[in-house]
This record gives C-alpha cells, sequence and structure tokens, in this order.
C-alpha cells in the first residue's frame, strides 16, 4: 500500500531523475529516453525507475546500460534535491507499454482494414440523441 509520503516521494525521484536525463547526462547511450514512472519501497531505501526507449532492442539495452551506469550521479542528484535520512538505490526497468500500445494499435488497424473499415471514424460517428451539450456543460462545471 502506497502511503501519501512515499508518493510524494517517488513524484519527486521521477521529477528529478527526467530532467537529468533531459538536461544533464551526457551519455550517448542515453537518447529517446522518457520516465514513466517510479516506484519506491515503503522503506524509502530503493526505488524502481520505469523507462521507456523508443527504438530497436539494441538501442533499449543500451539506454538501460547507460541509465545503470549513471546511477550513482542520478543518487547524488536526489539526494542533493531531497532531504531524505537514506538516498535510495536506483534501479532502471524497461517499460513495454508504450511498446505494446503501438503493437495492438497496428493489428487493430490492420483489422478494420481486413474488415473493409467498418467501424466509422470519430468524425463519422453518429451522436447519442440523449446526450446534448447541456449535458456536457454540467459535466464540466461539476469538475472545476
Amino acid at each position: 500500500m502506497s502511503t501519501r509520503r512515499t508518493a510524494k516521494i517517488a513524484q519527486a525521484v521521477r521529477h528529478v531523475v527526467s530532467n537529468a536525463v533531459l538536461f544533464e547526462l551526457r551519455d550517448p547511450r542515453i537518447r529517446n529516453v522518457t520516465v514513466i514512472g517510479v516506484d519506491v519501497a515503503p522503506d524509502l531505501r530503493t526505488a524502481k525507475v520505469r523507462v521507456s526507449v523508443m527504438g530497436d532492442d539494441k538501442t533499449q539495452r543500451r539506454a538501460v546500460q547507460g541509465l545503470n551506469s549513471a546511477h550513482g550521479f542520478l543518487q547524488a542528484l536526489i539526494a542533493d534535491e531531497l532531504q531524505l535520512r537514506y538516498t535510495p538505490i536506483l534501479t532502471f526497468d524497461l517499460d513495454q507499454g508504450v511498446k505494446n500500445s503501438i503493437a495492438v494499435s497496428r493489428m487493430l488497424r490492420a483489422l478494420d482494414e481486413e474488415r473493409g473499415g467498418a467501424v466509422p471514424a470519430a468524425a463519422d460517428a453518429v451522436p447519442d440523441p440523449d446526450f446534448n451539450d447541456n449535458d456536457f456543460d454540467s459535466m464540466t462545471n461539476e469538475v472545476e
């Protein structure tokens, strides 16, 4: 169970690591890396950083190796930014979620083309007769 404190620390670690990947790391292996999320252990001693890397498998492996080699530098940045008793030890995990969603999207597109485009596009969709603009306005007012 994630407490509010661990969630806030996970968010802060994600912020520090993503900024470092964008602006401070000069390793040529670390390209096209996106920090998806961070899972911090309840005792705050370890943190698993989930990253997504665009490219083939070799590029992804090299980027994760580059991140693993820079984990000491990243931990020092976290120690400077966050006032914690223990600085979390970082491990990097490749998140395949984006790659899987692209593959599913391609499969659905191929299935749609195979069926002859039977699924209407969003612009061609028939509007719901029970839904009007006033309903939308009331929903947005509830959110605000």
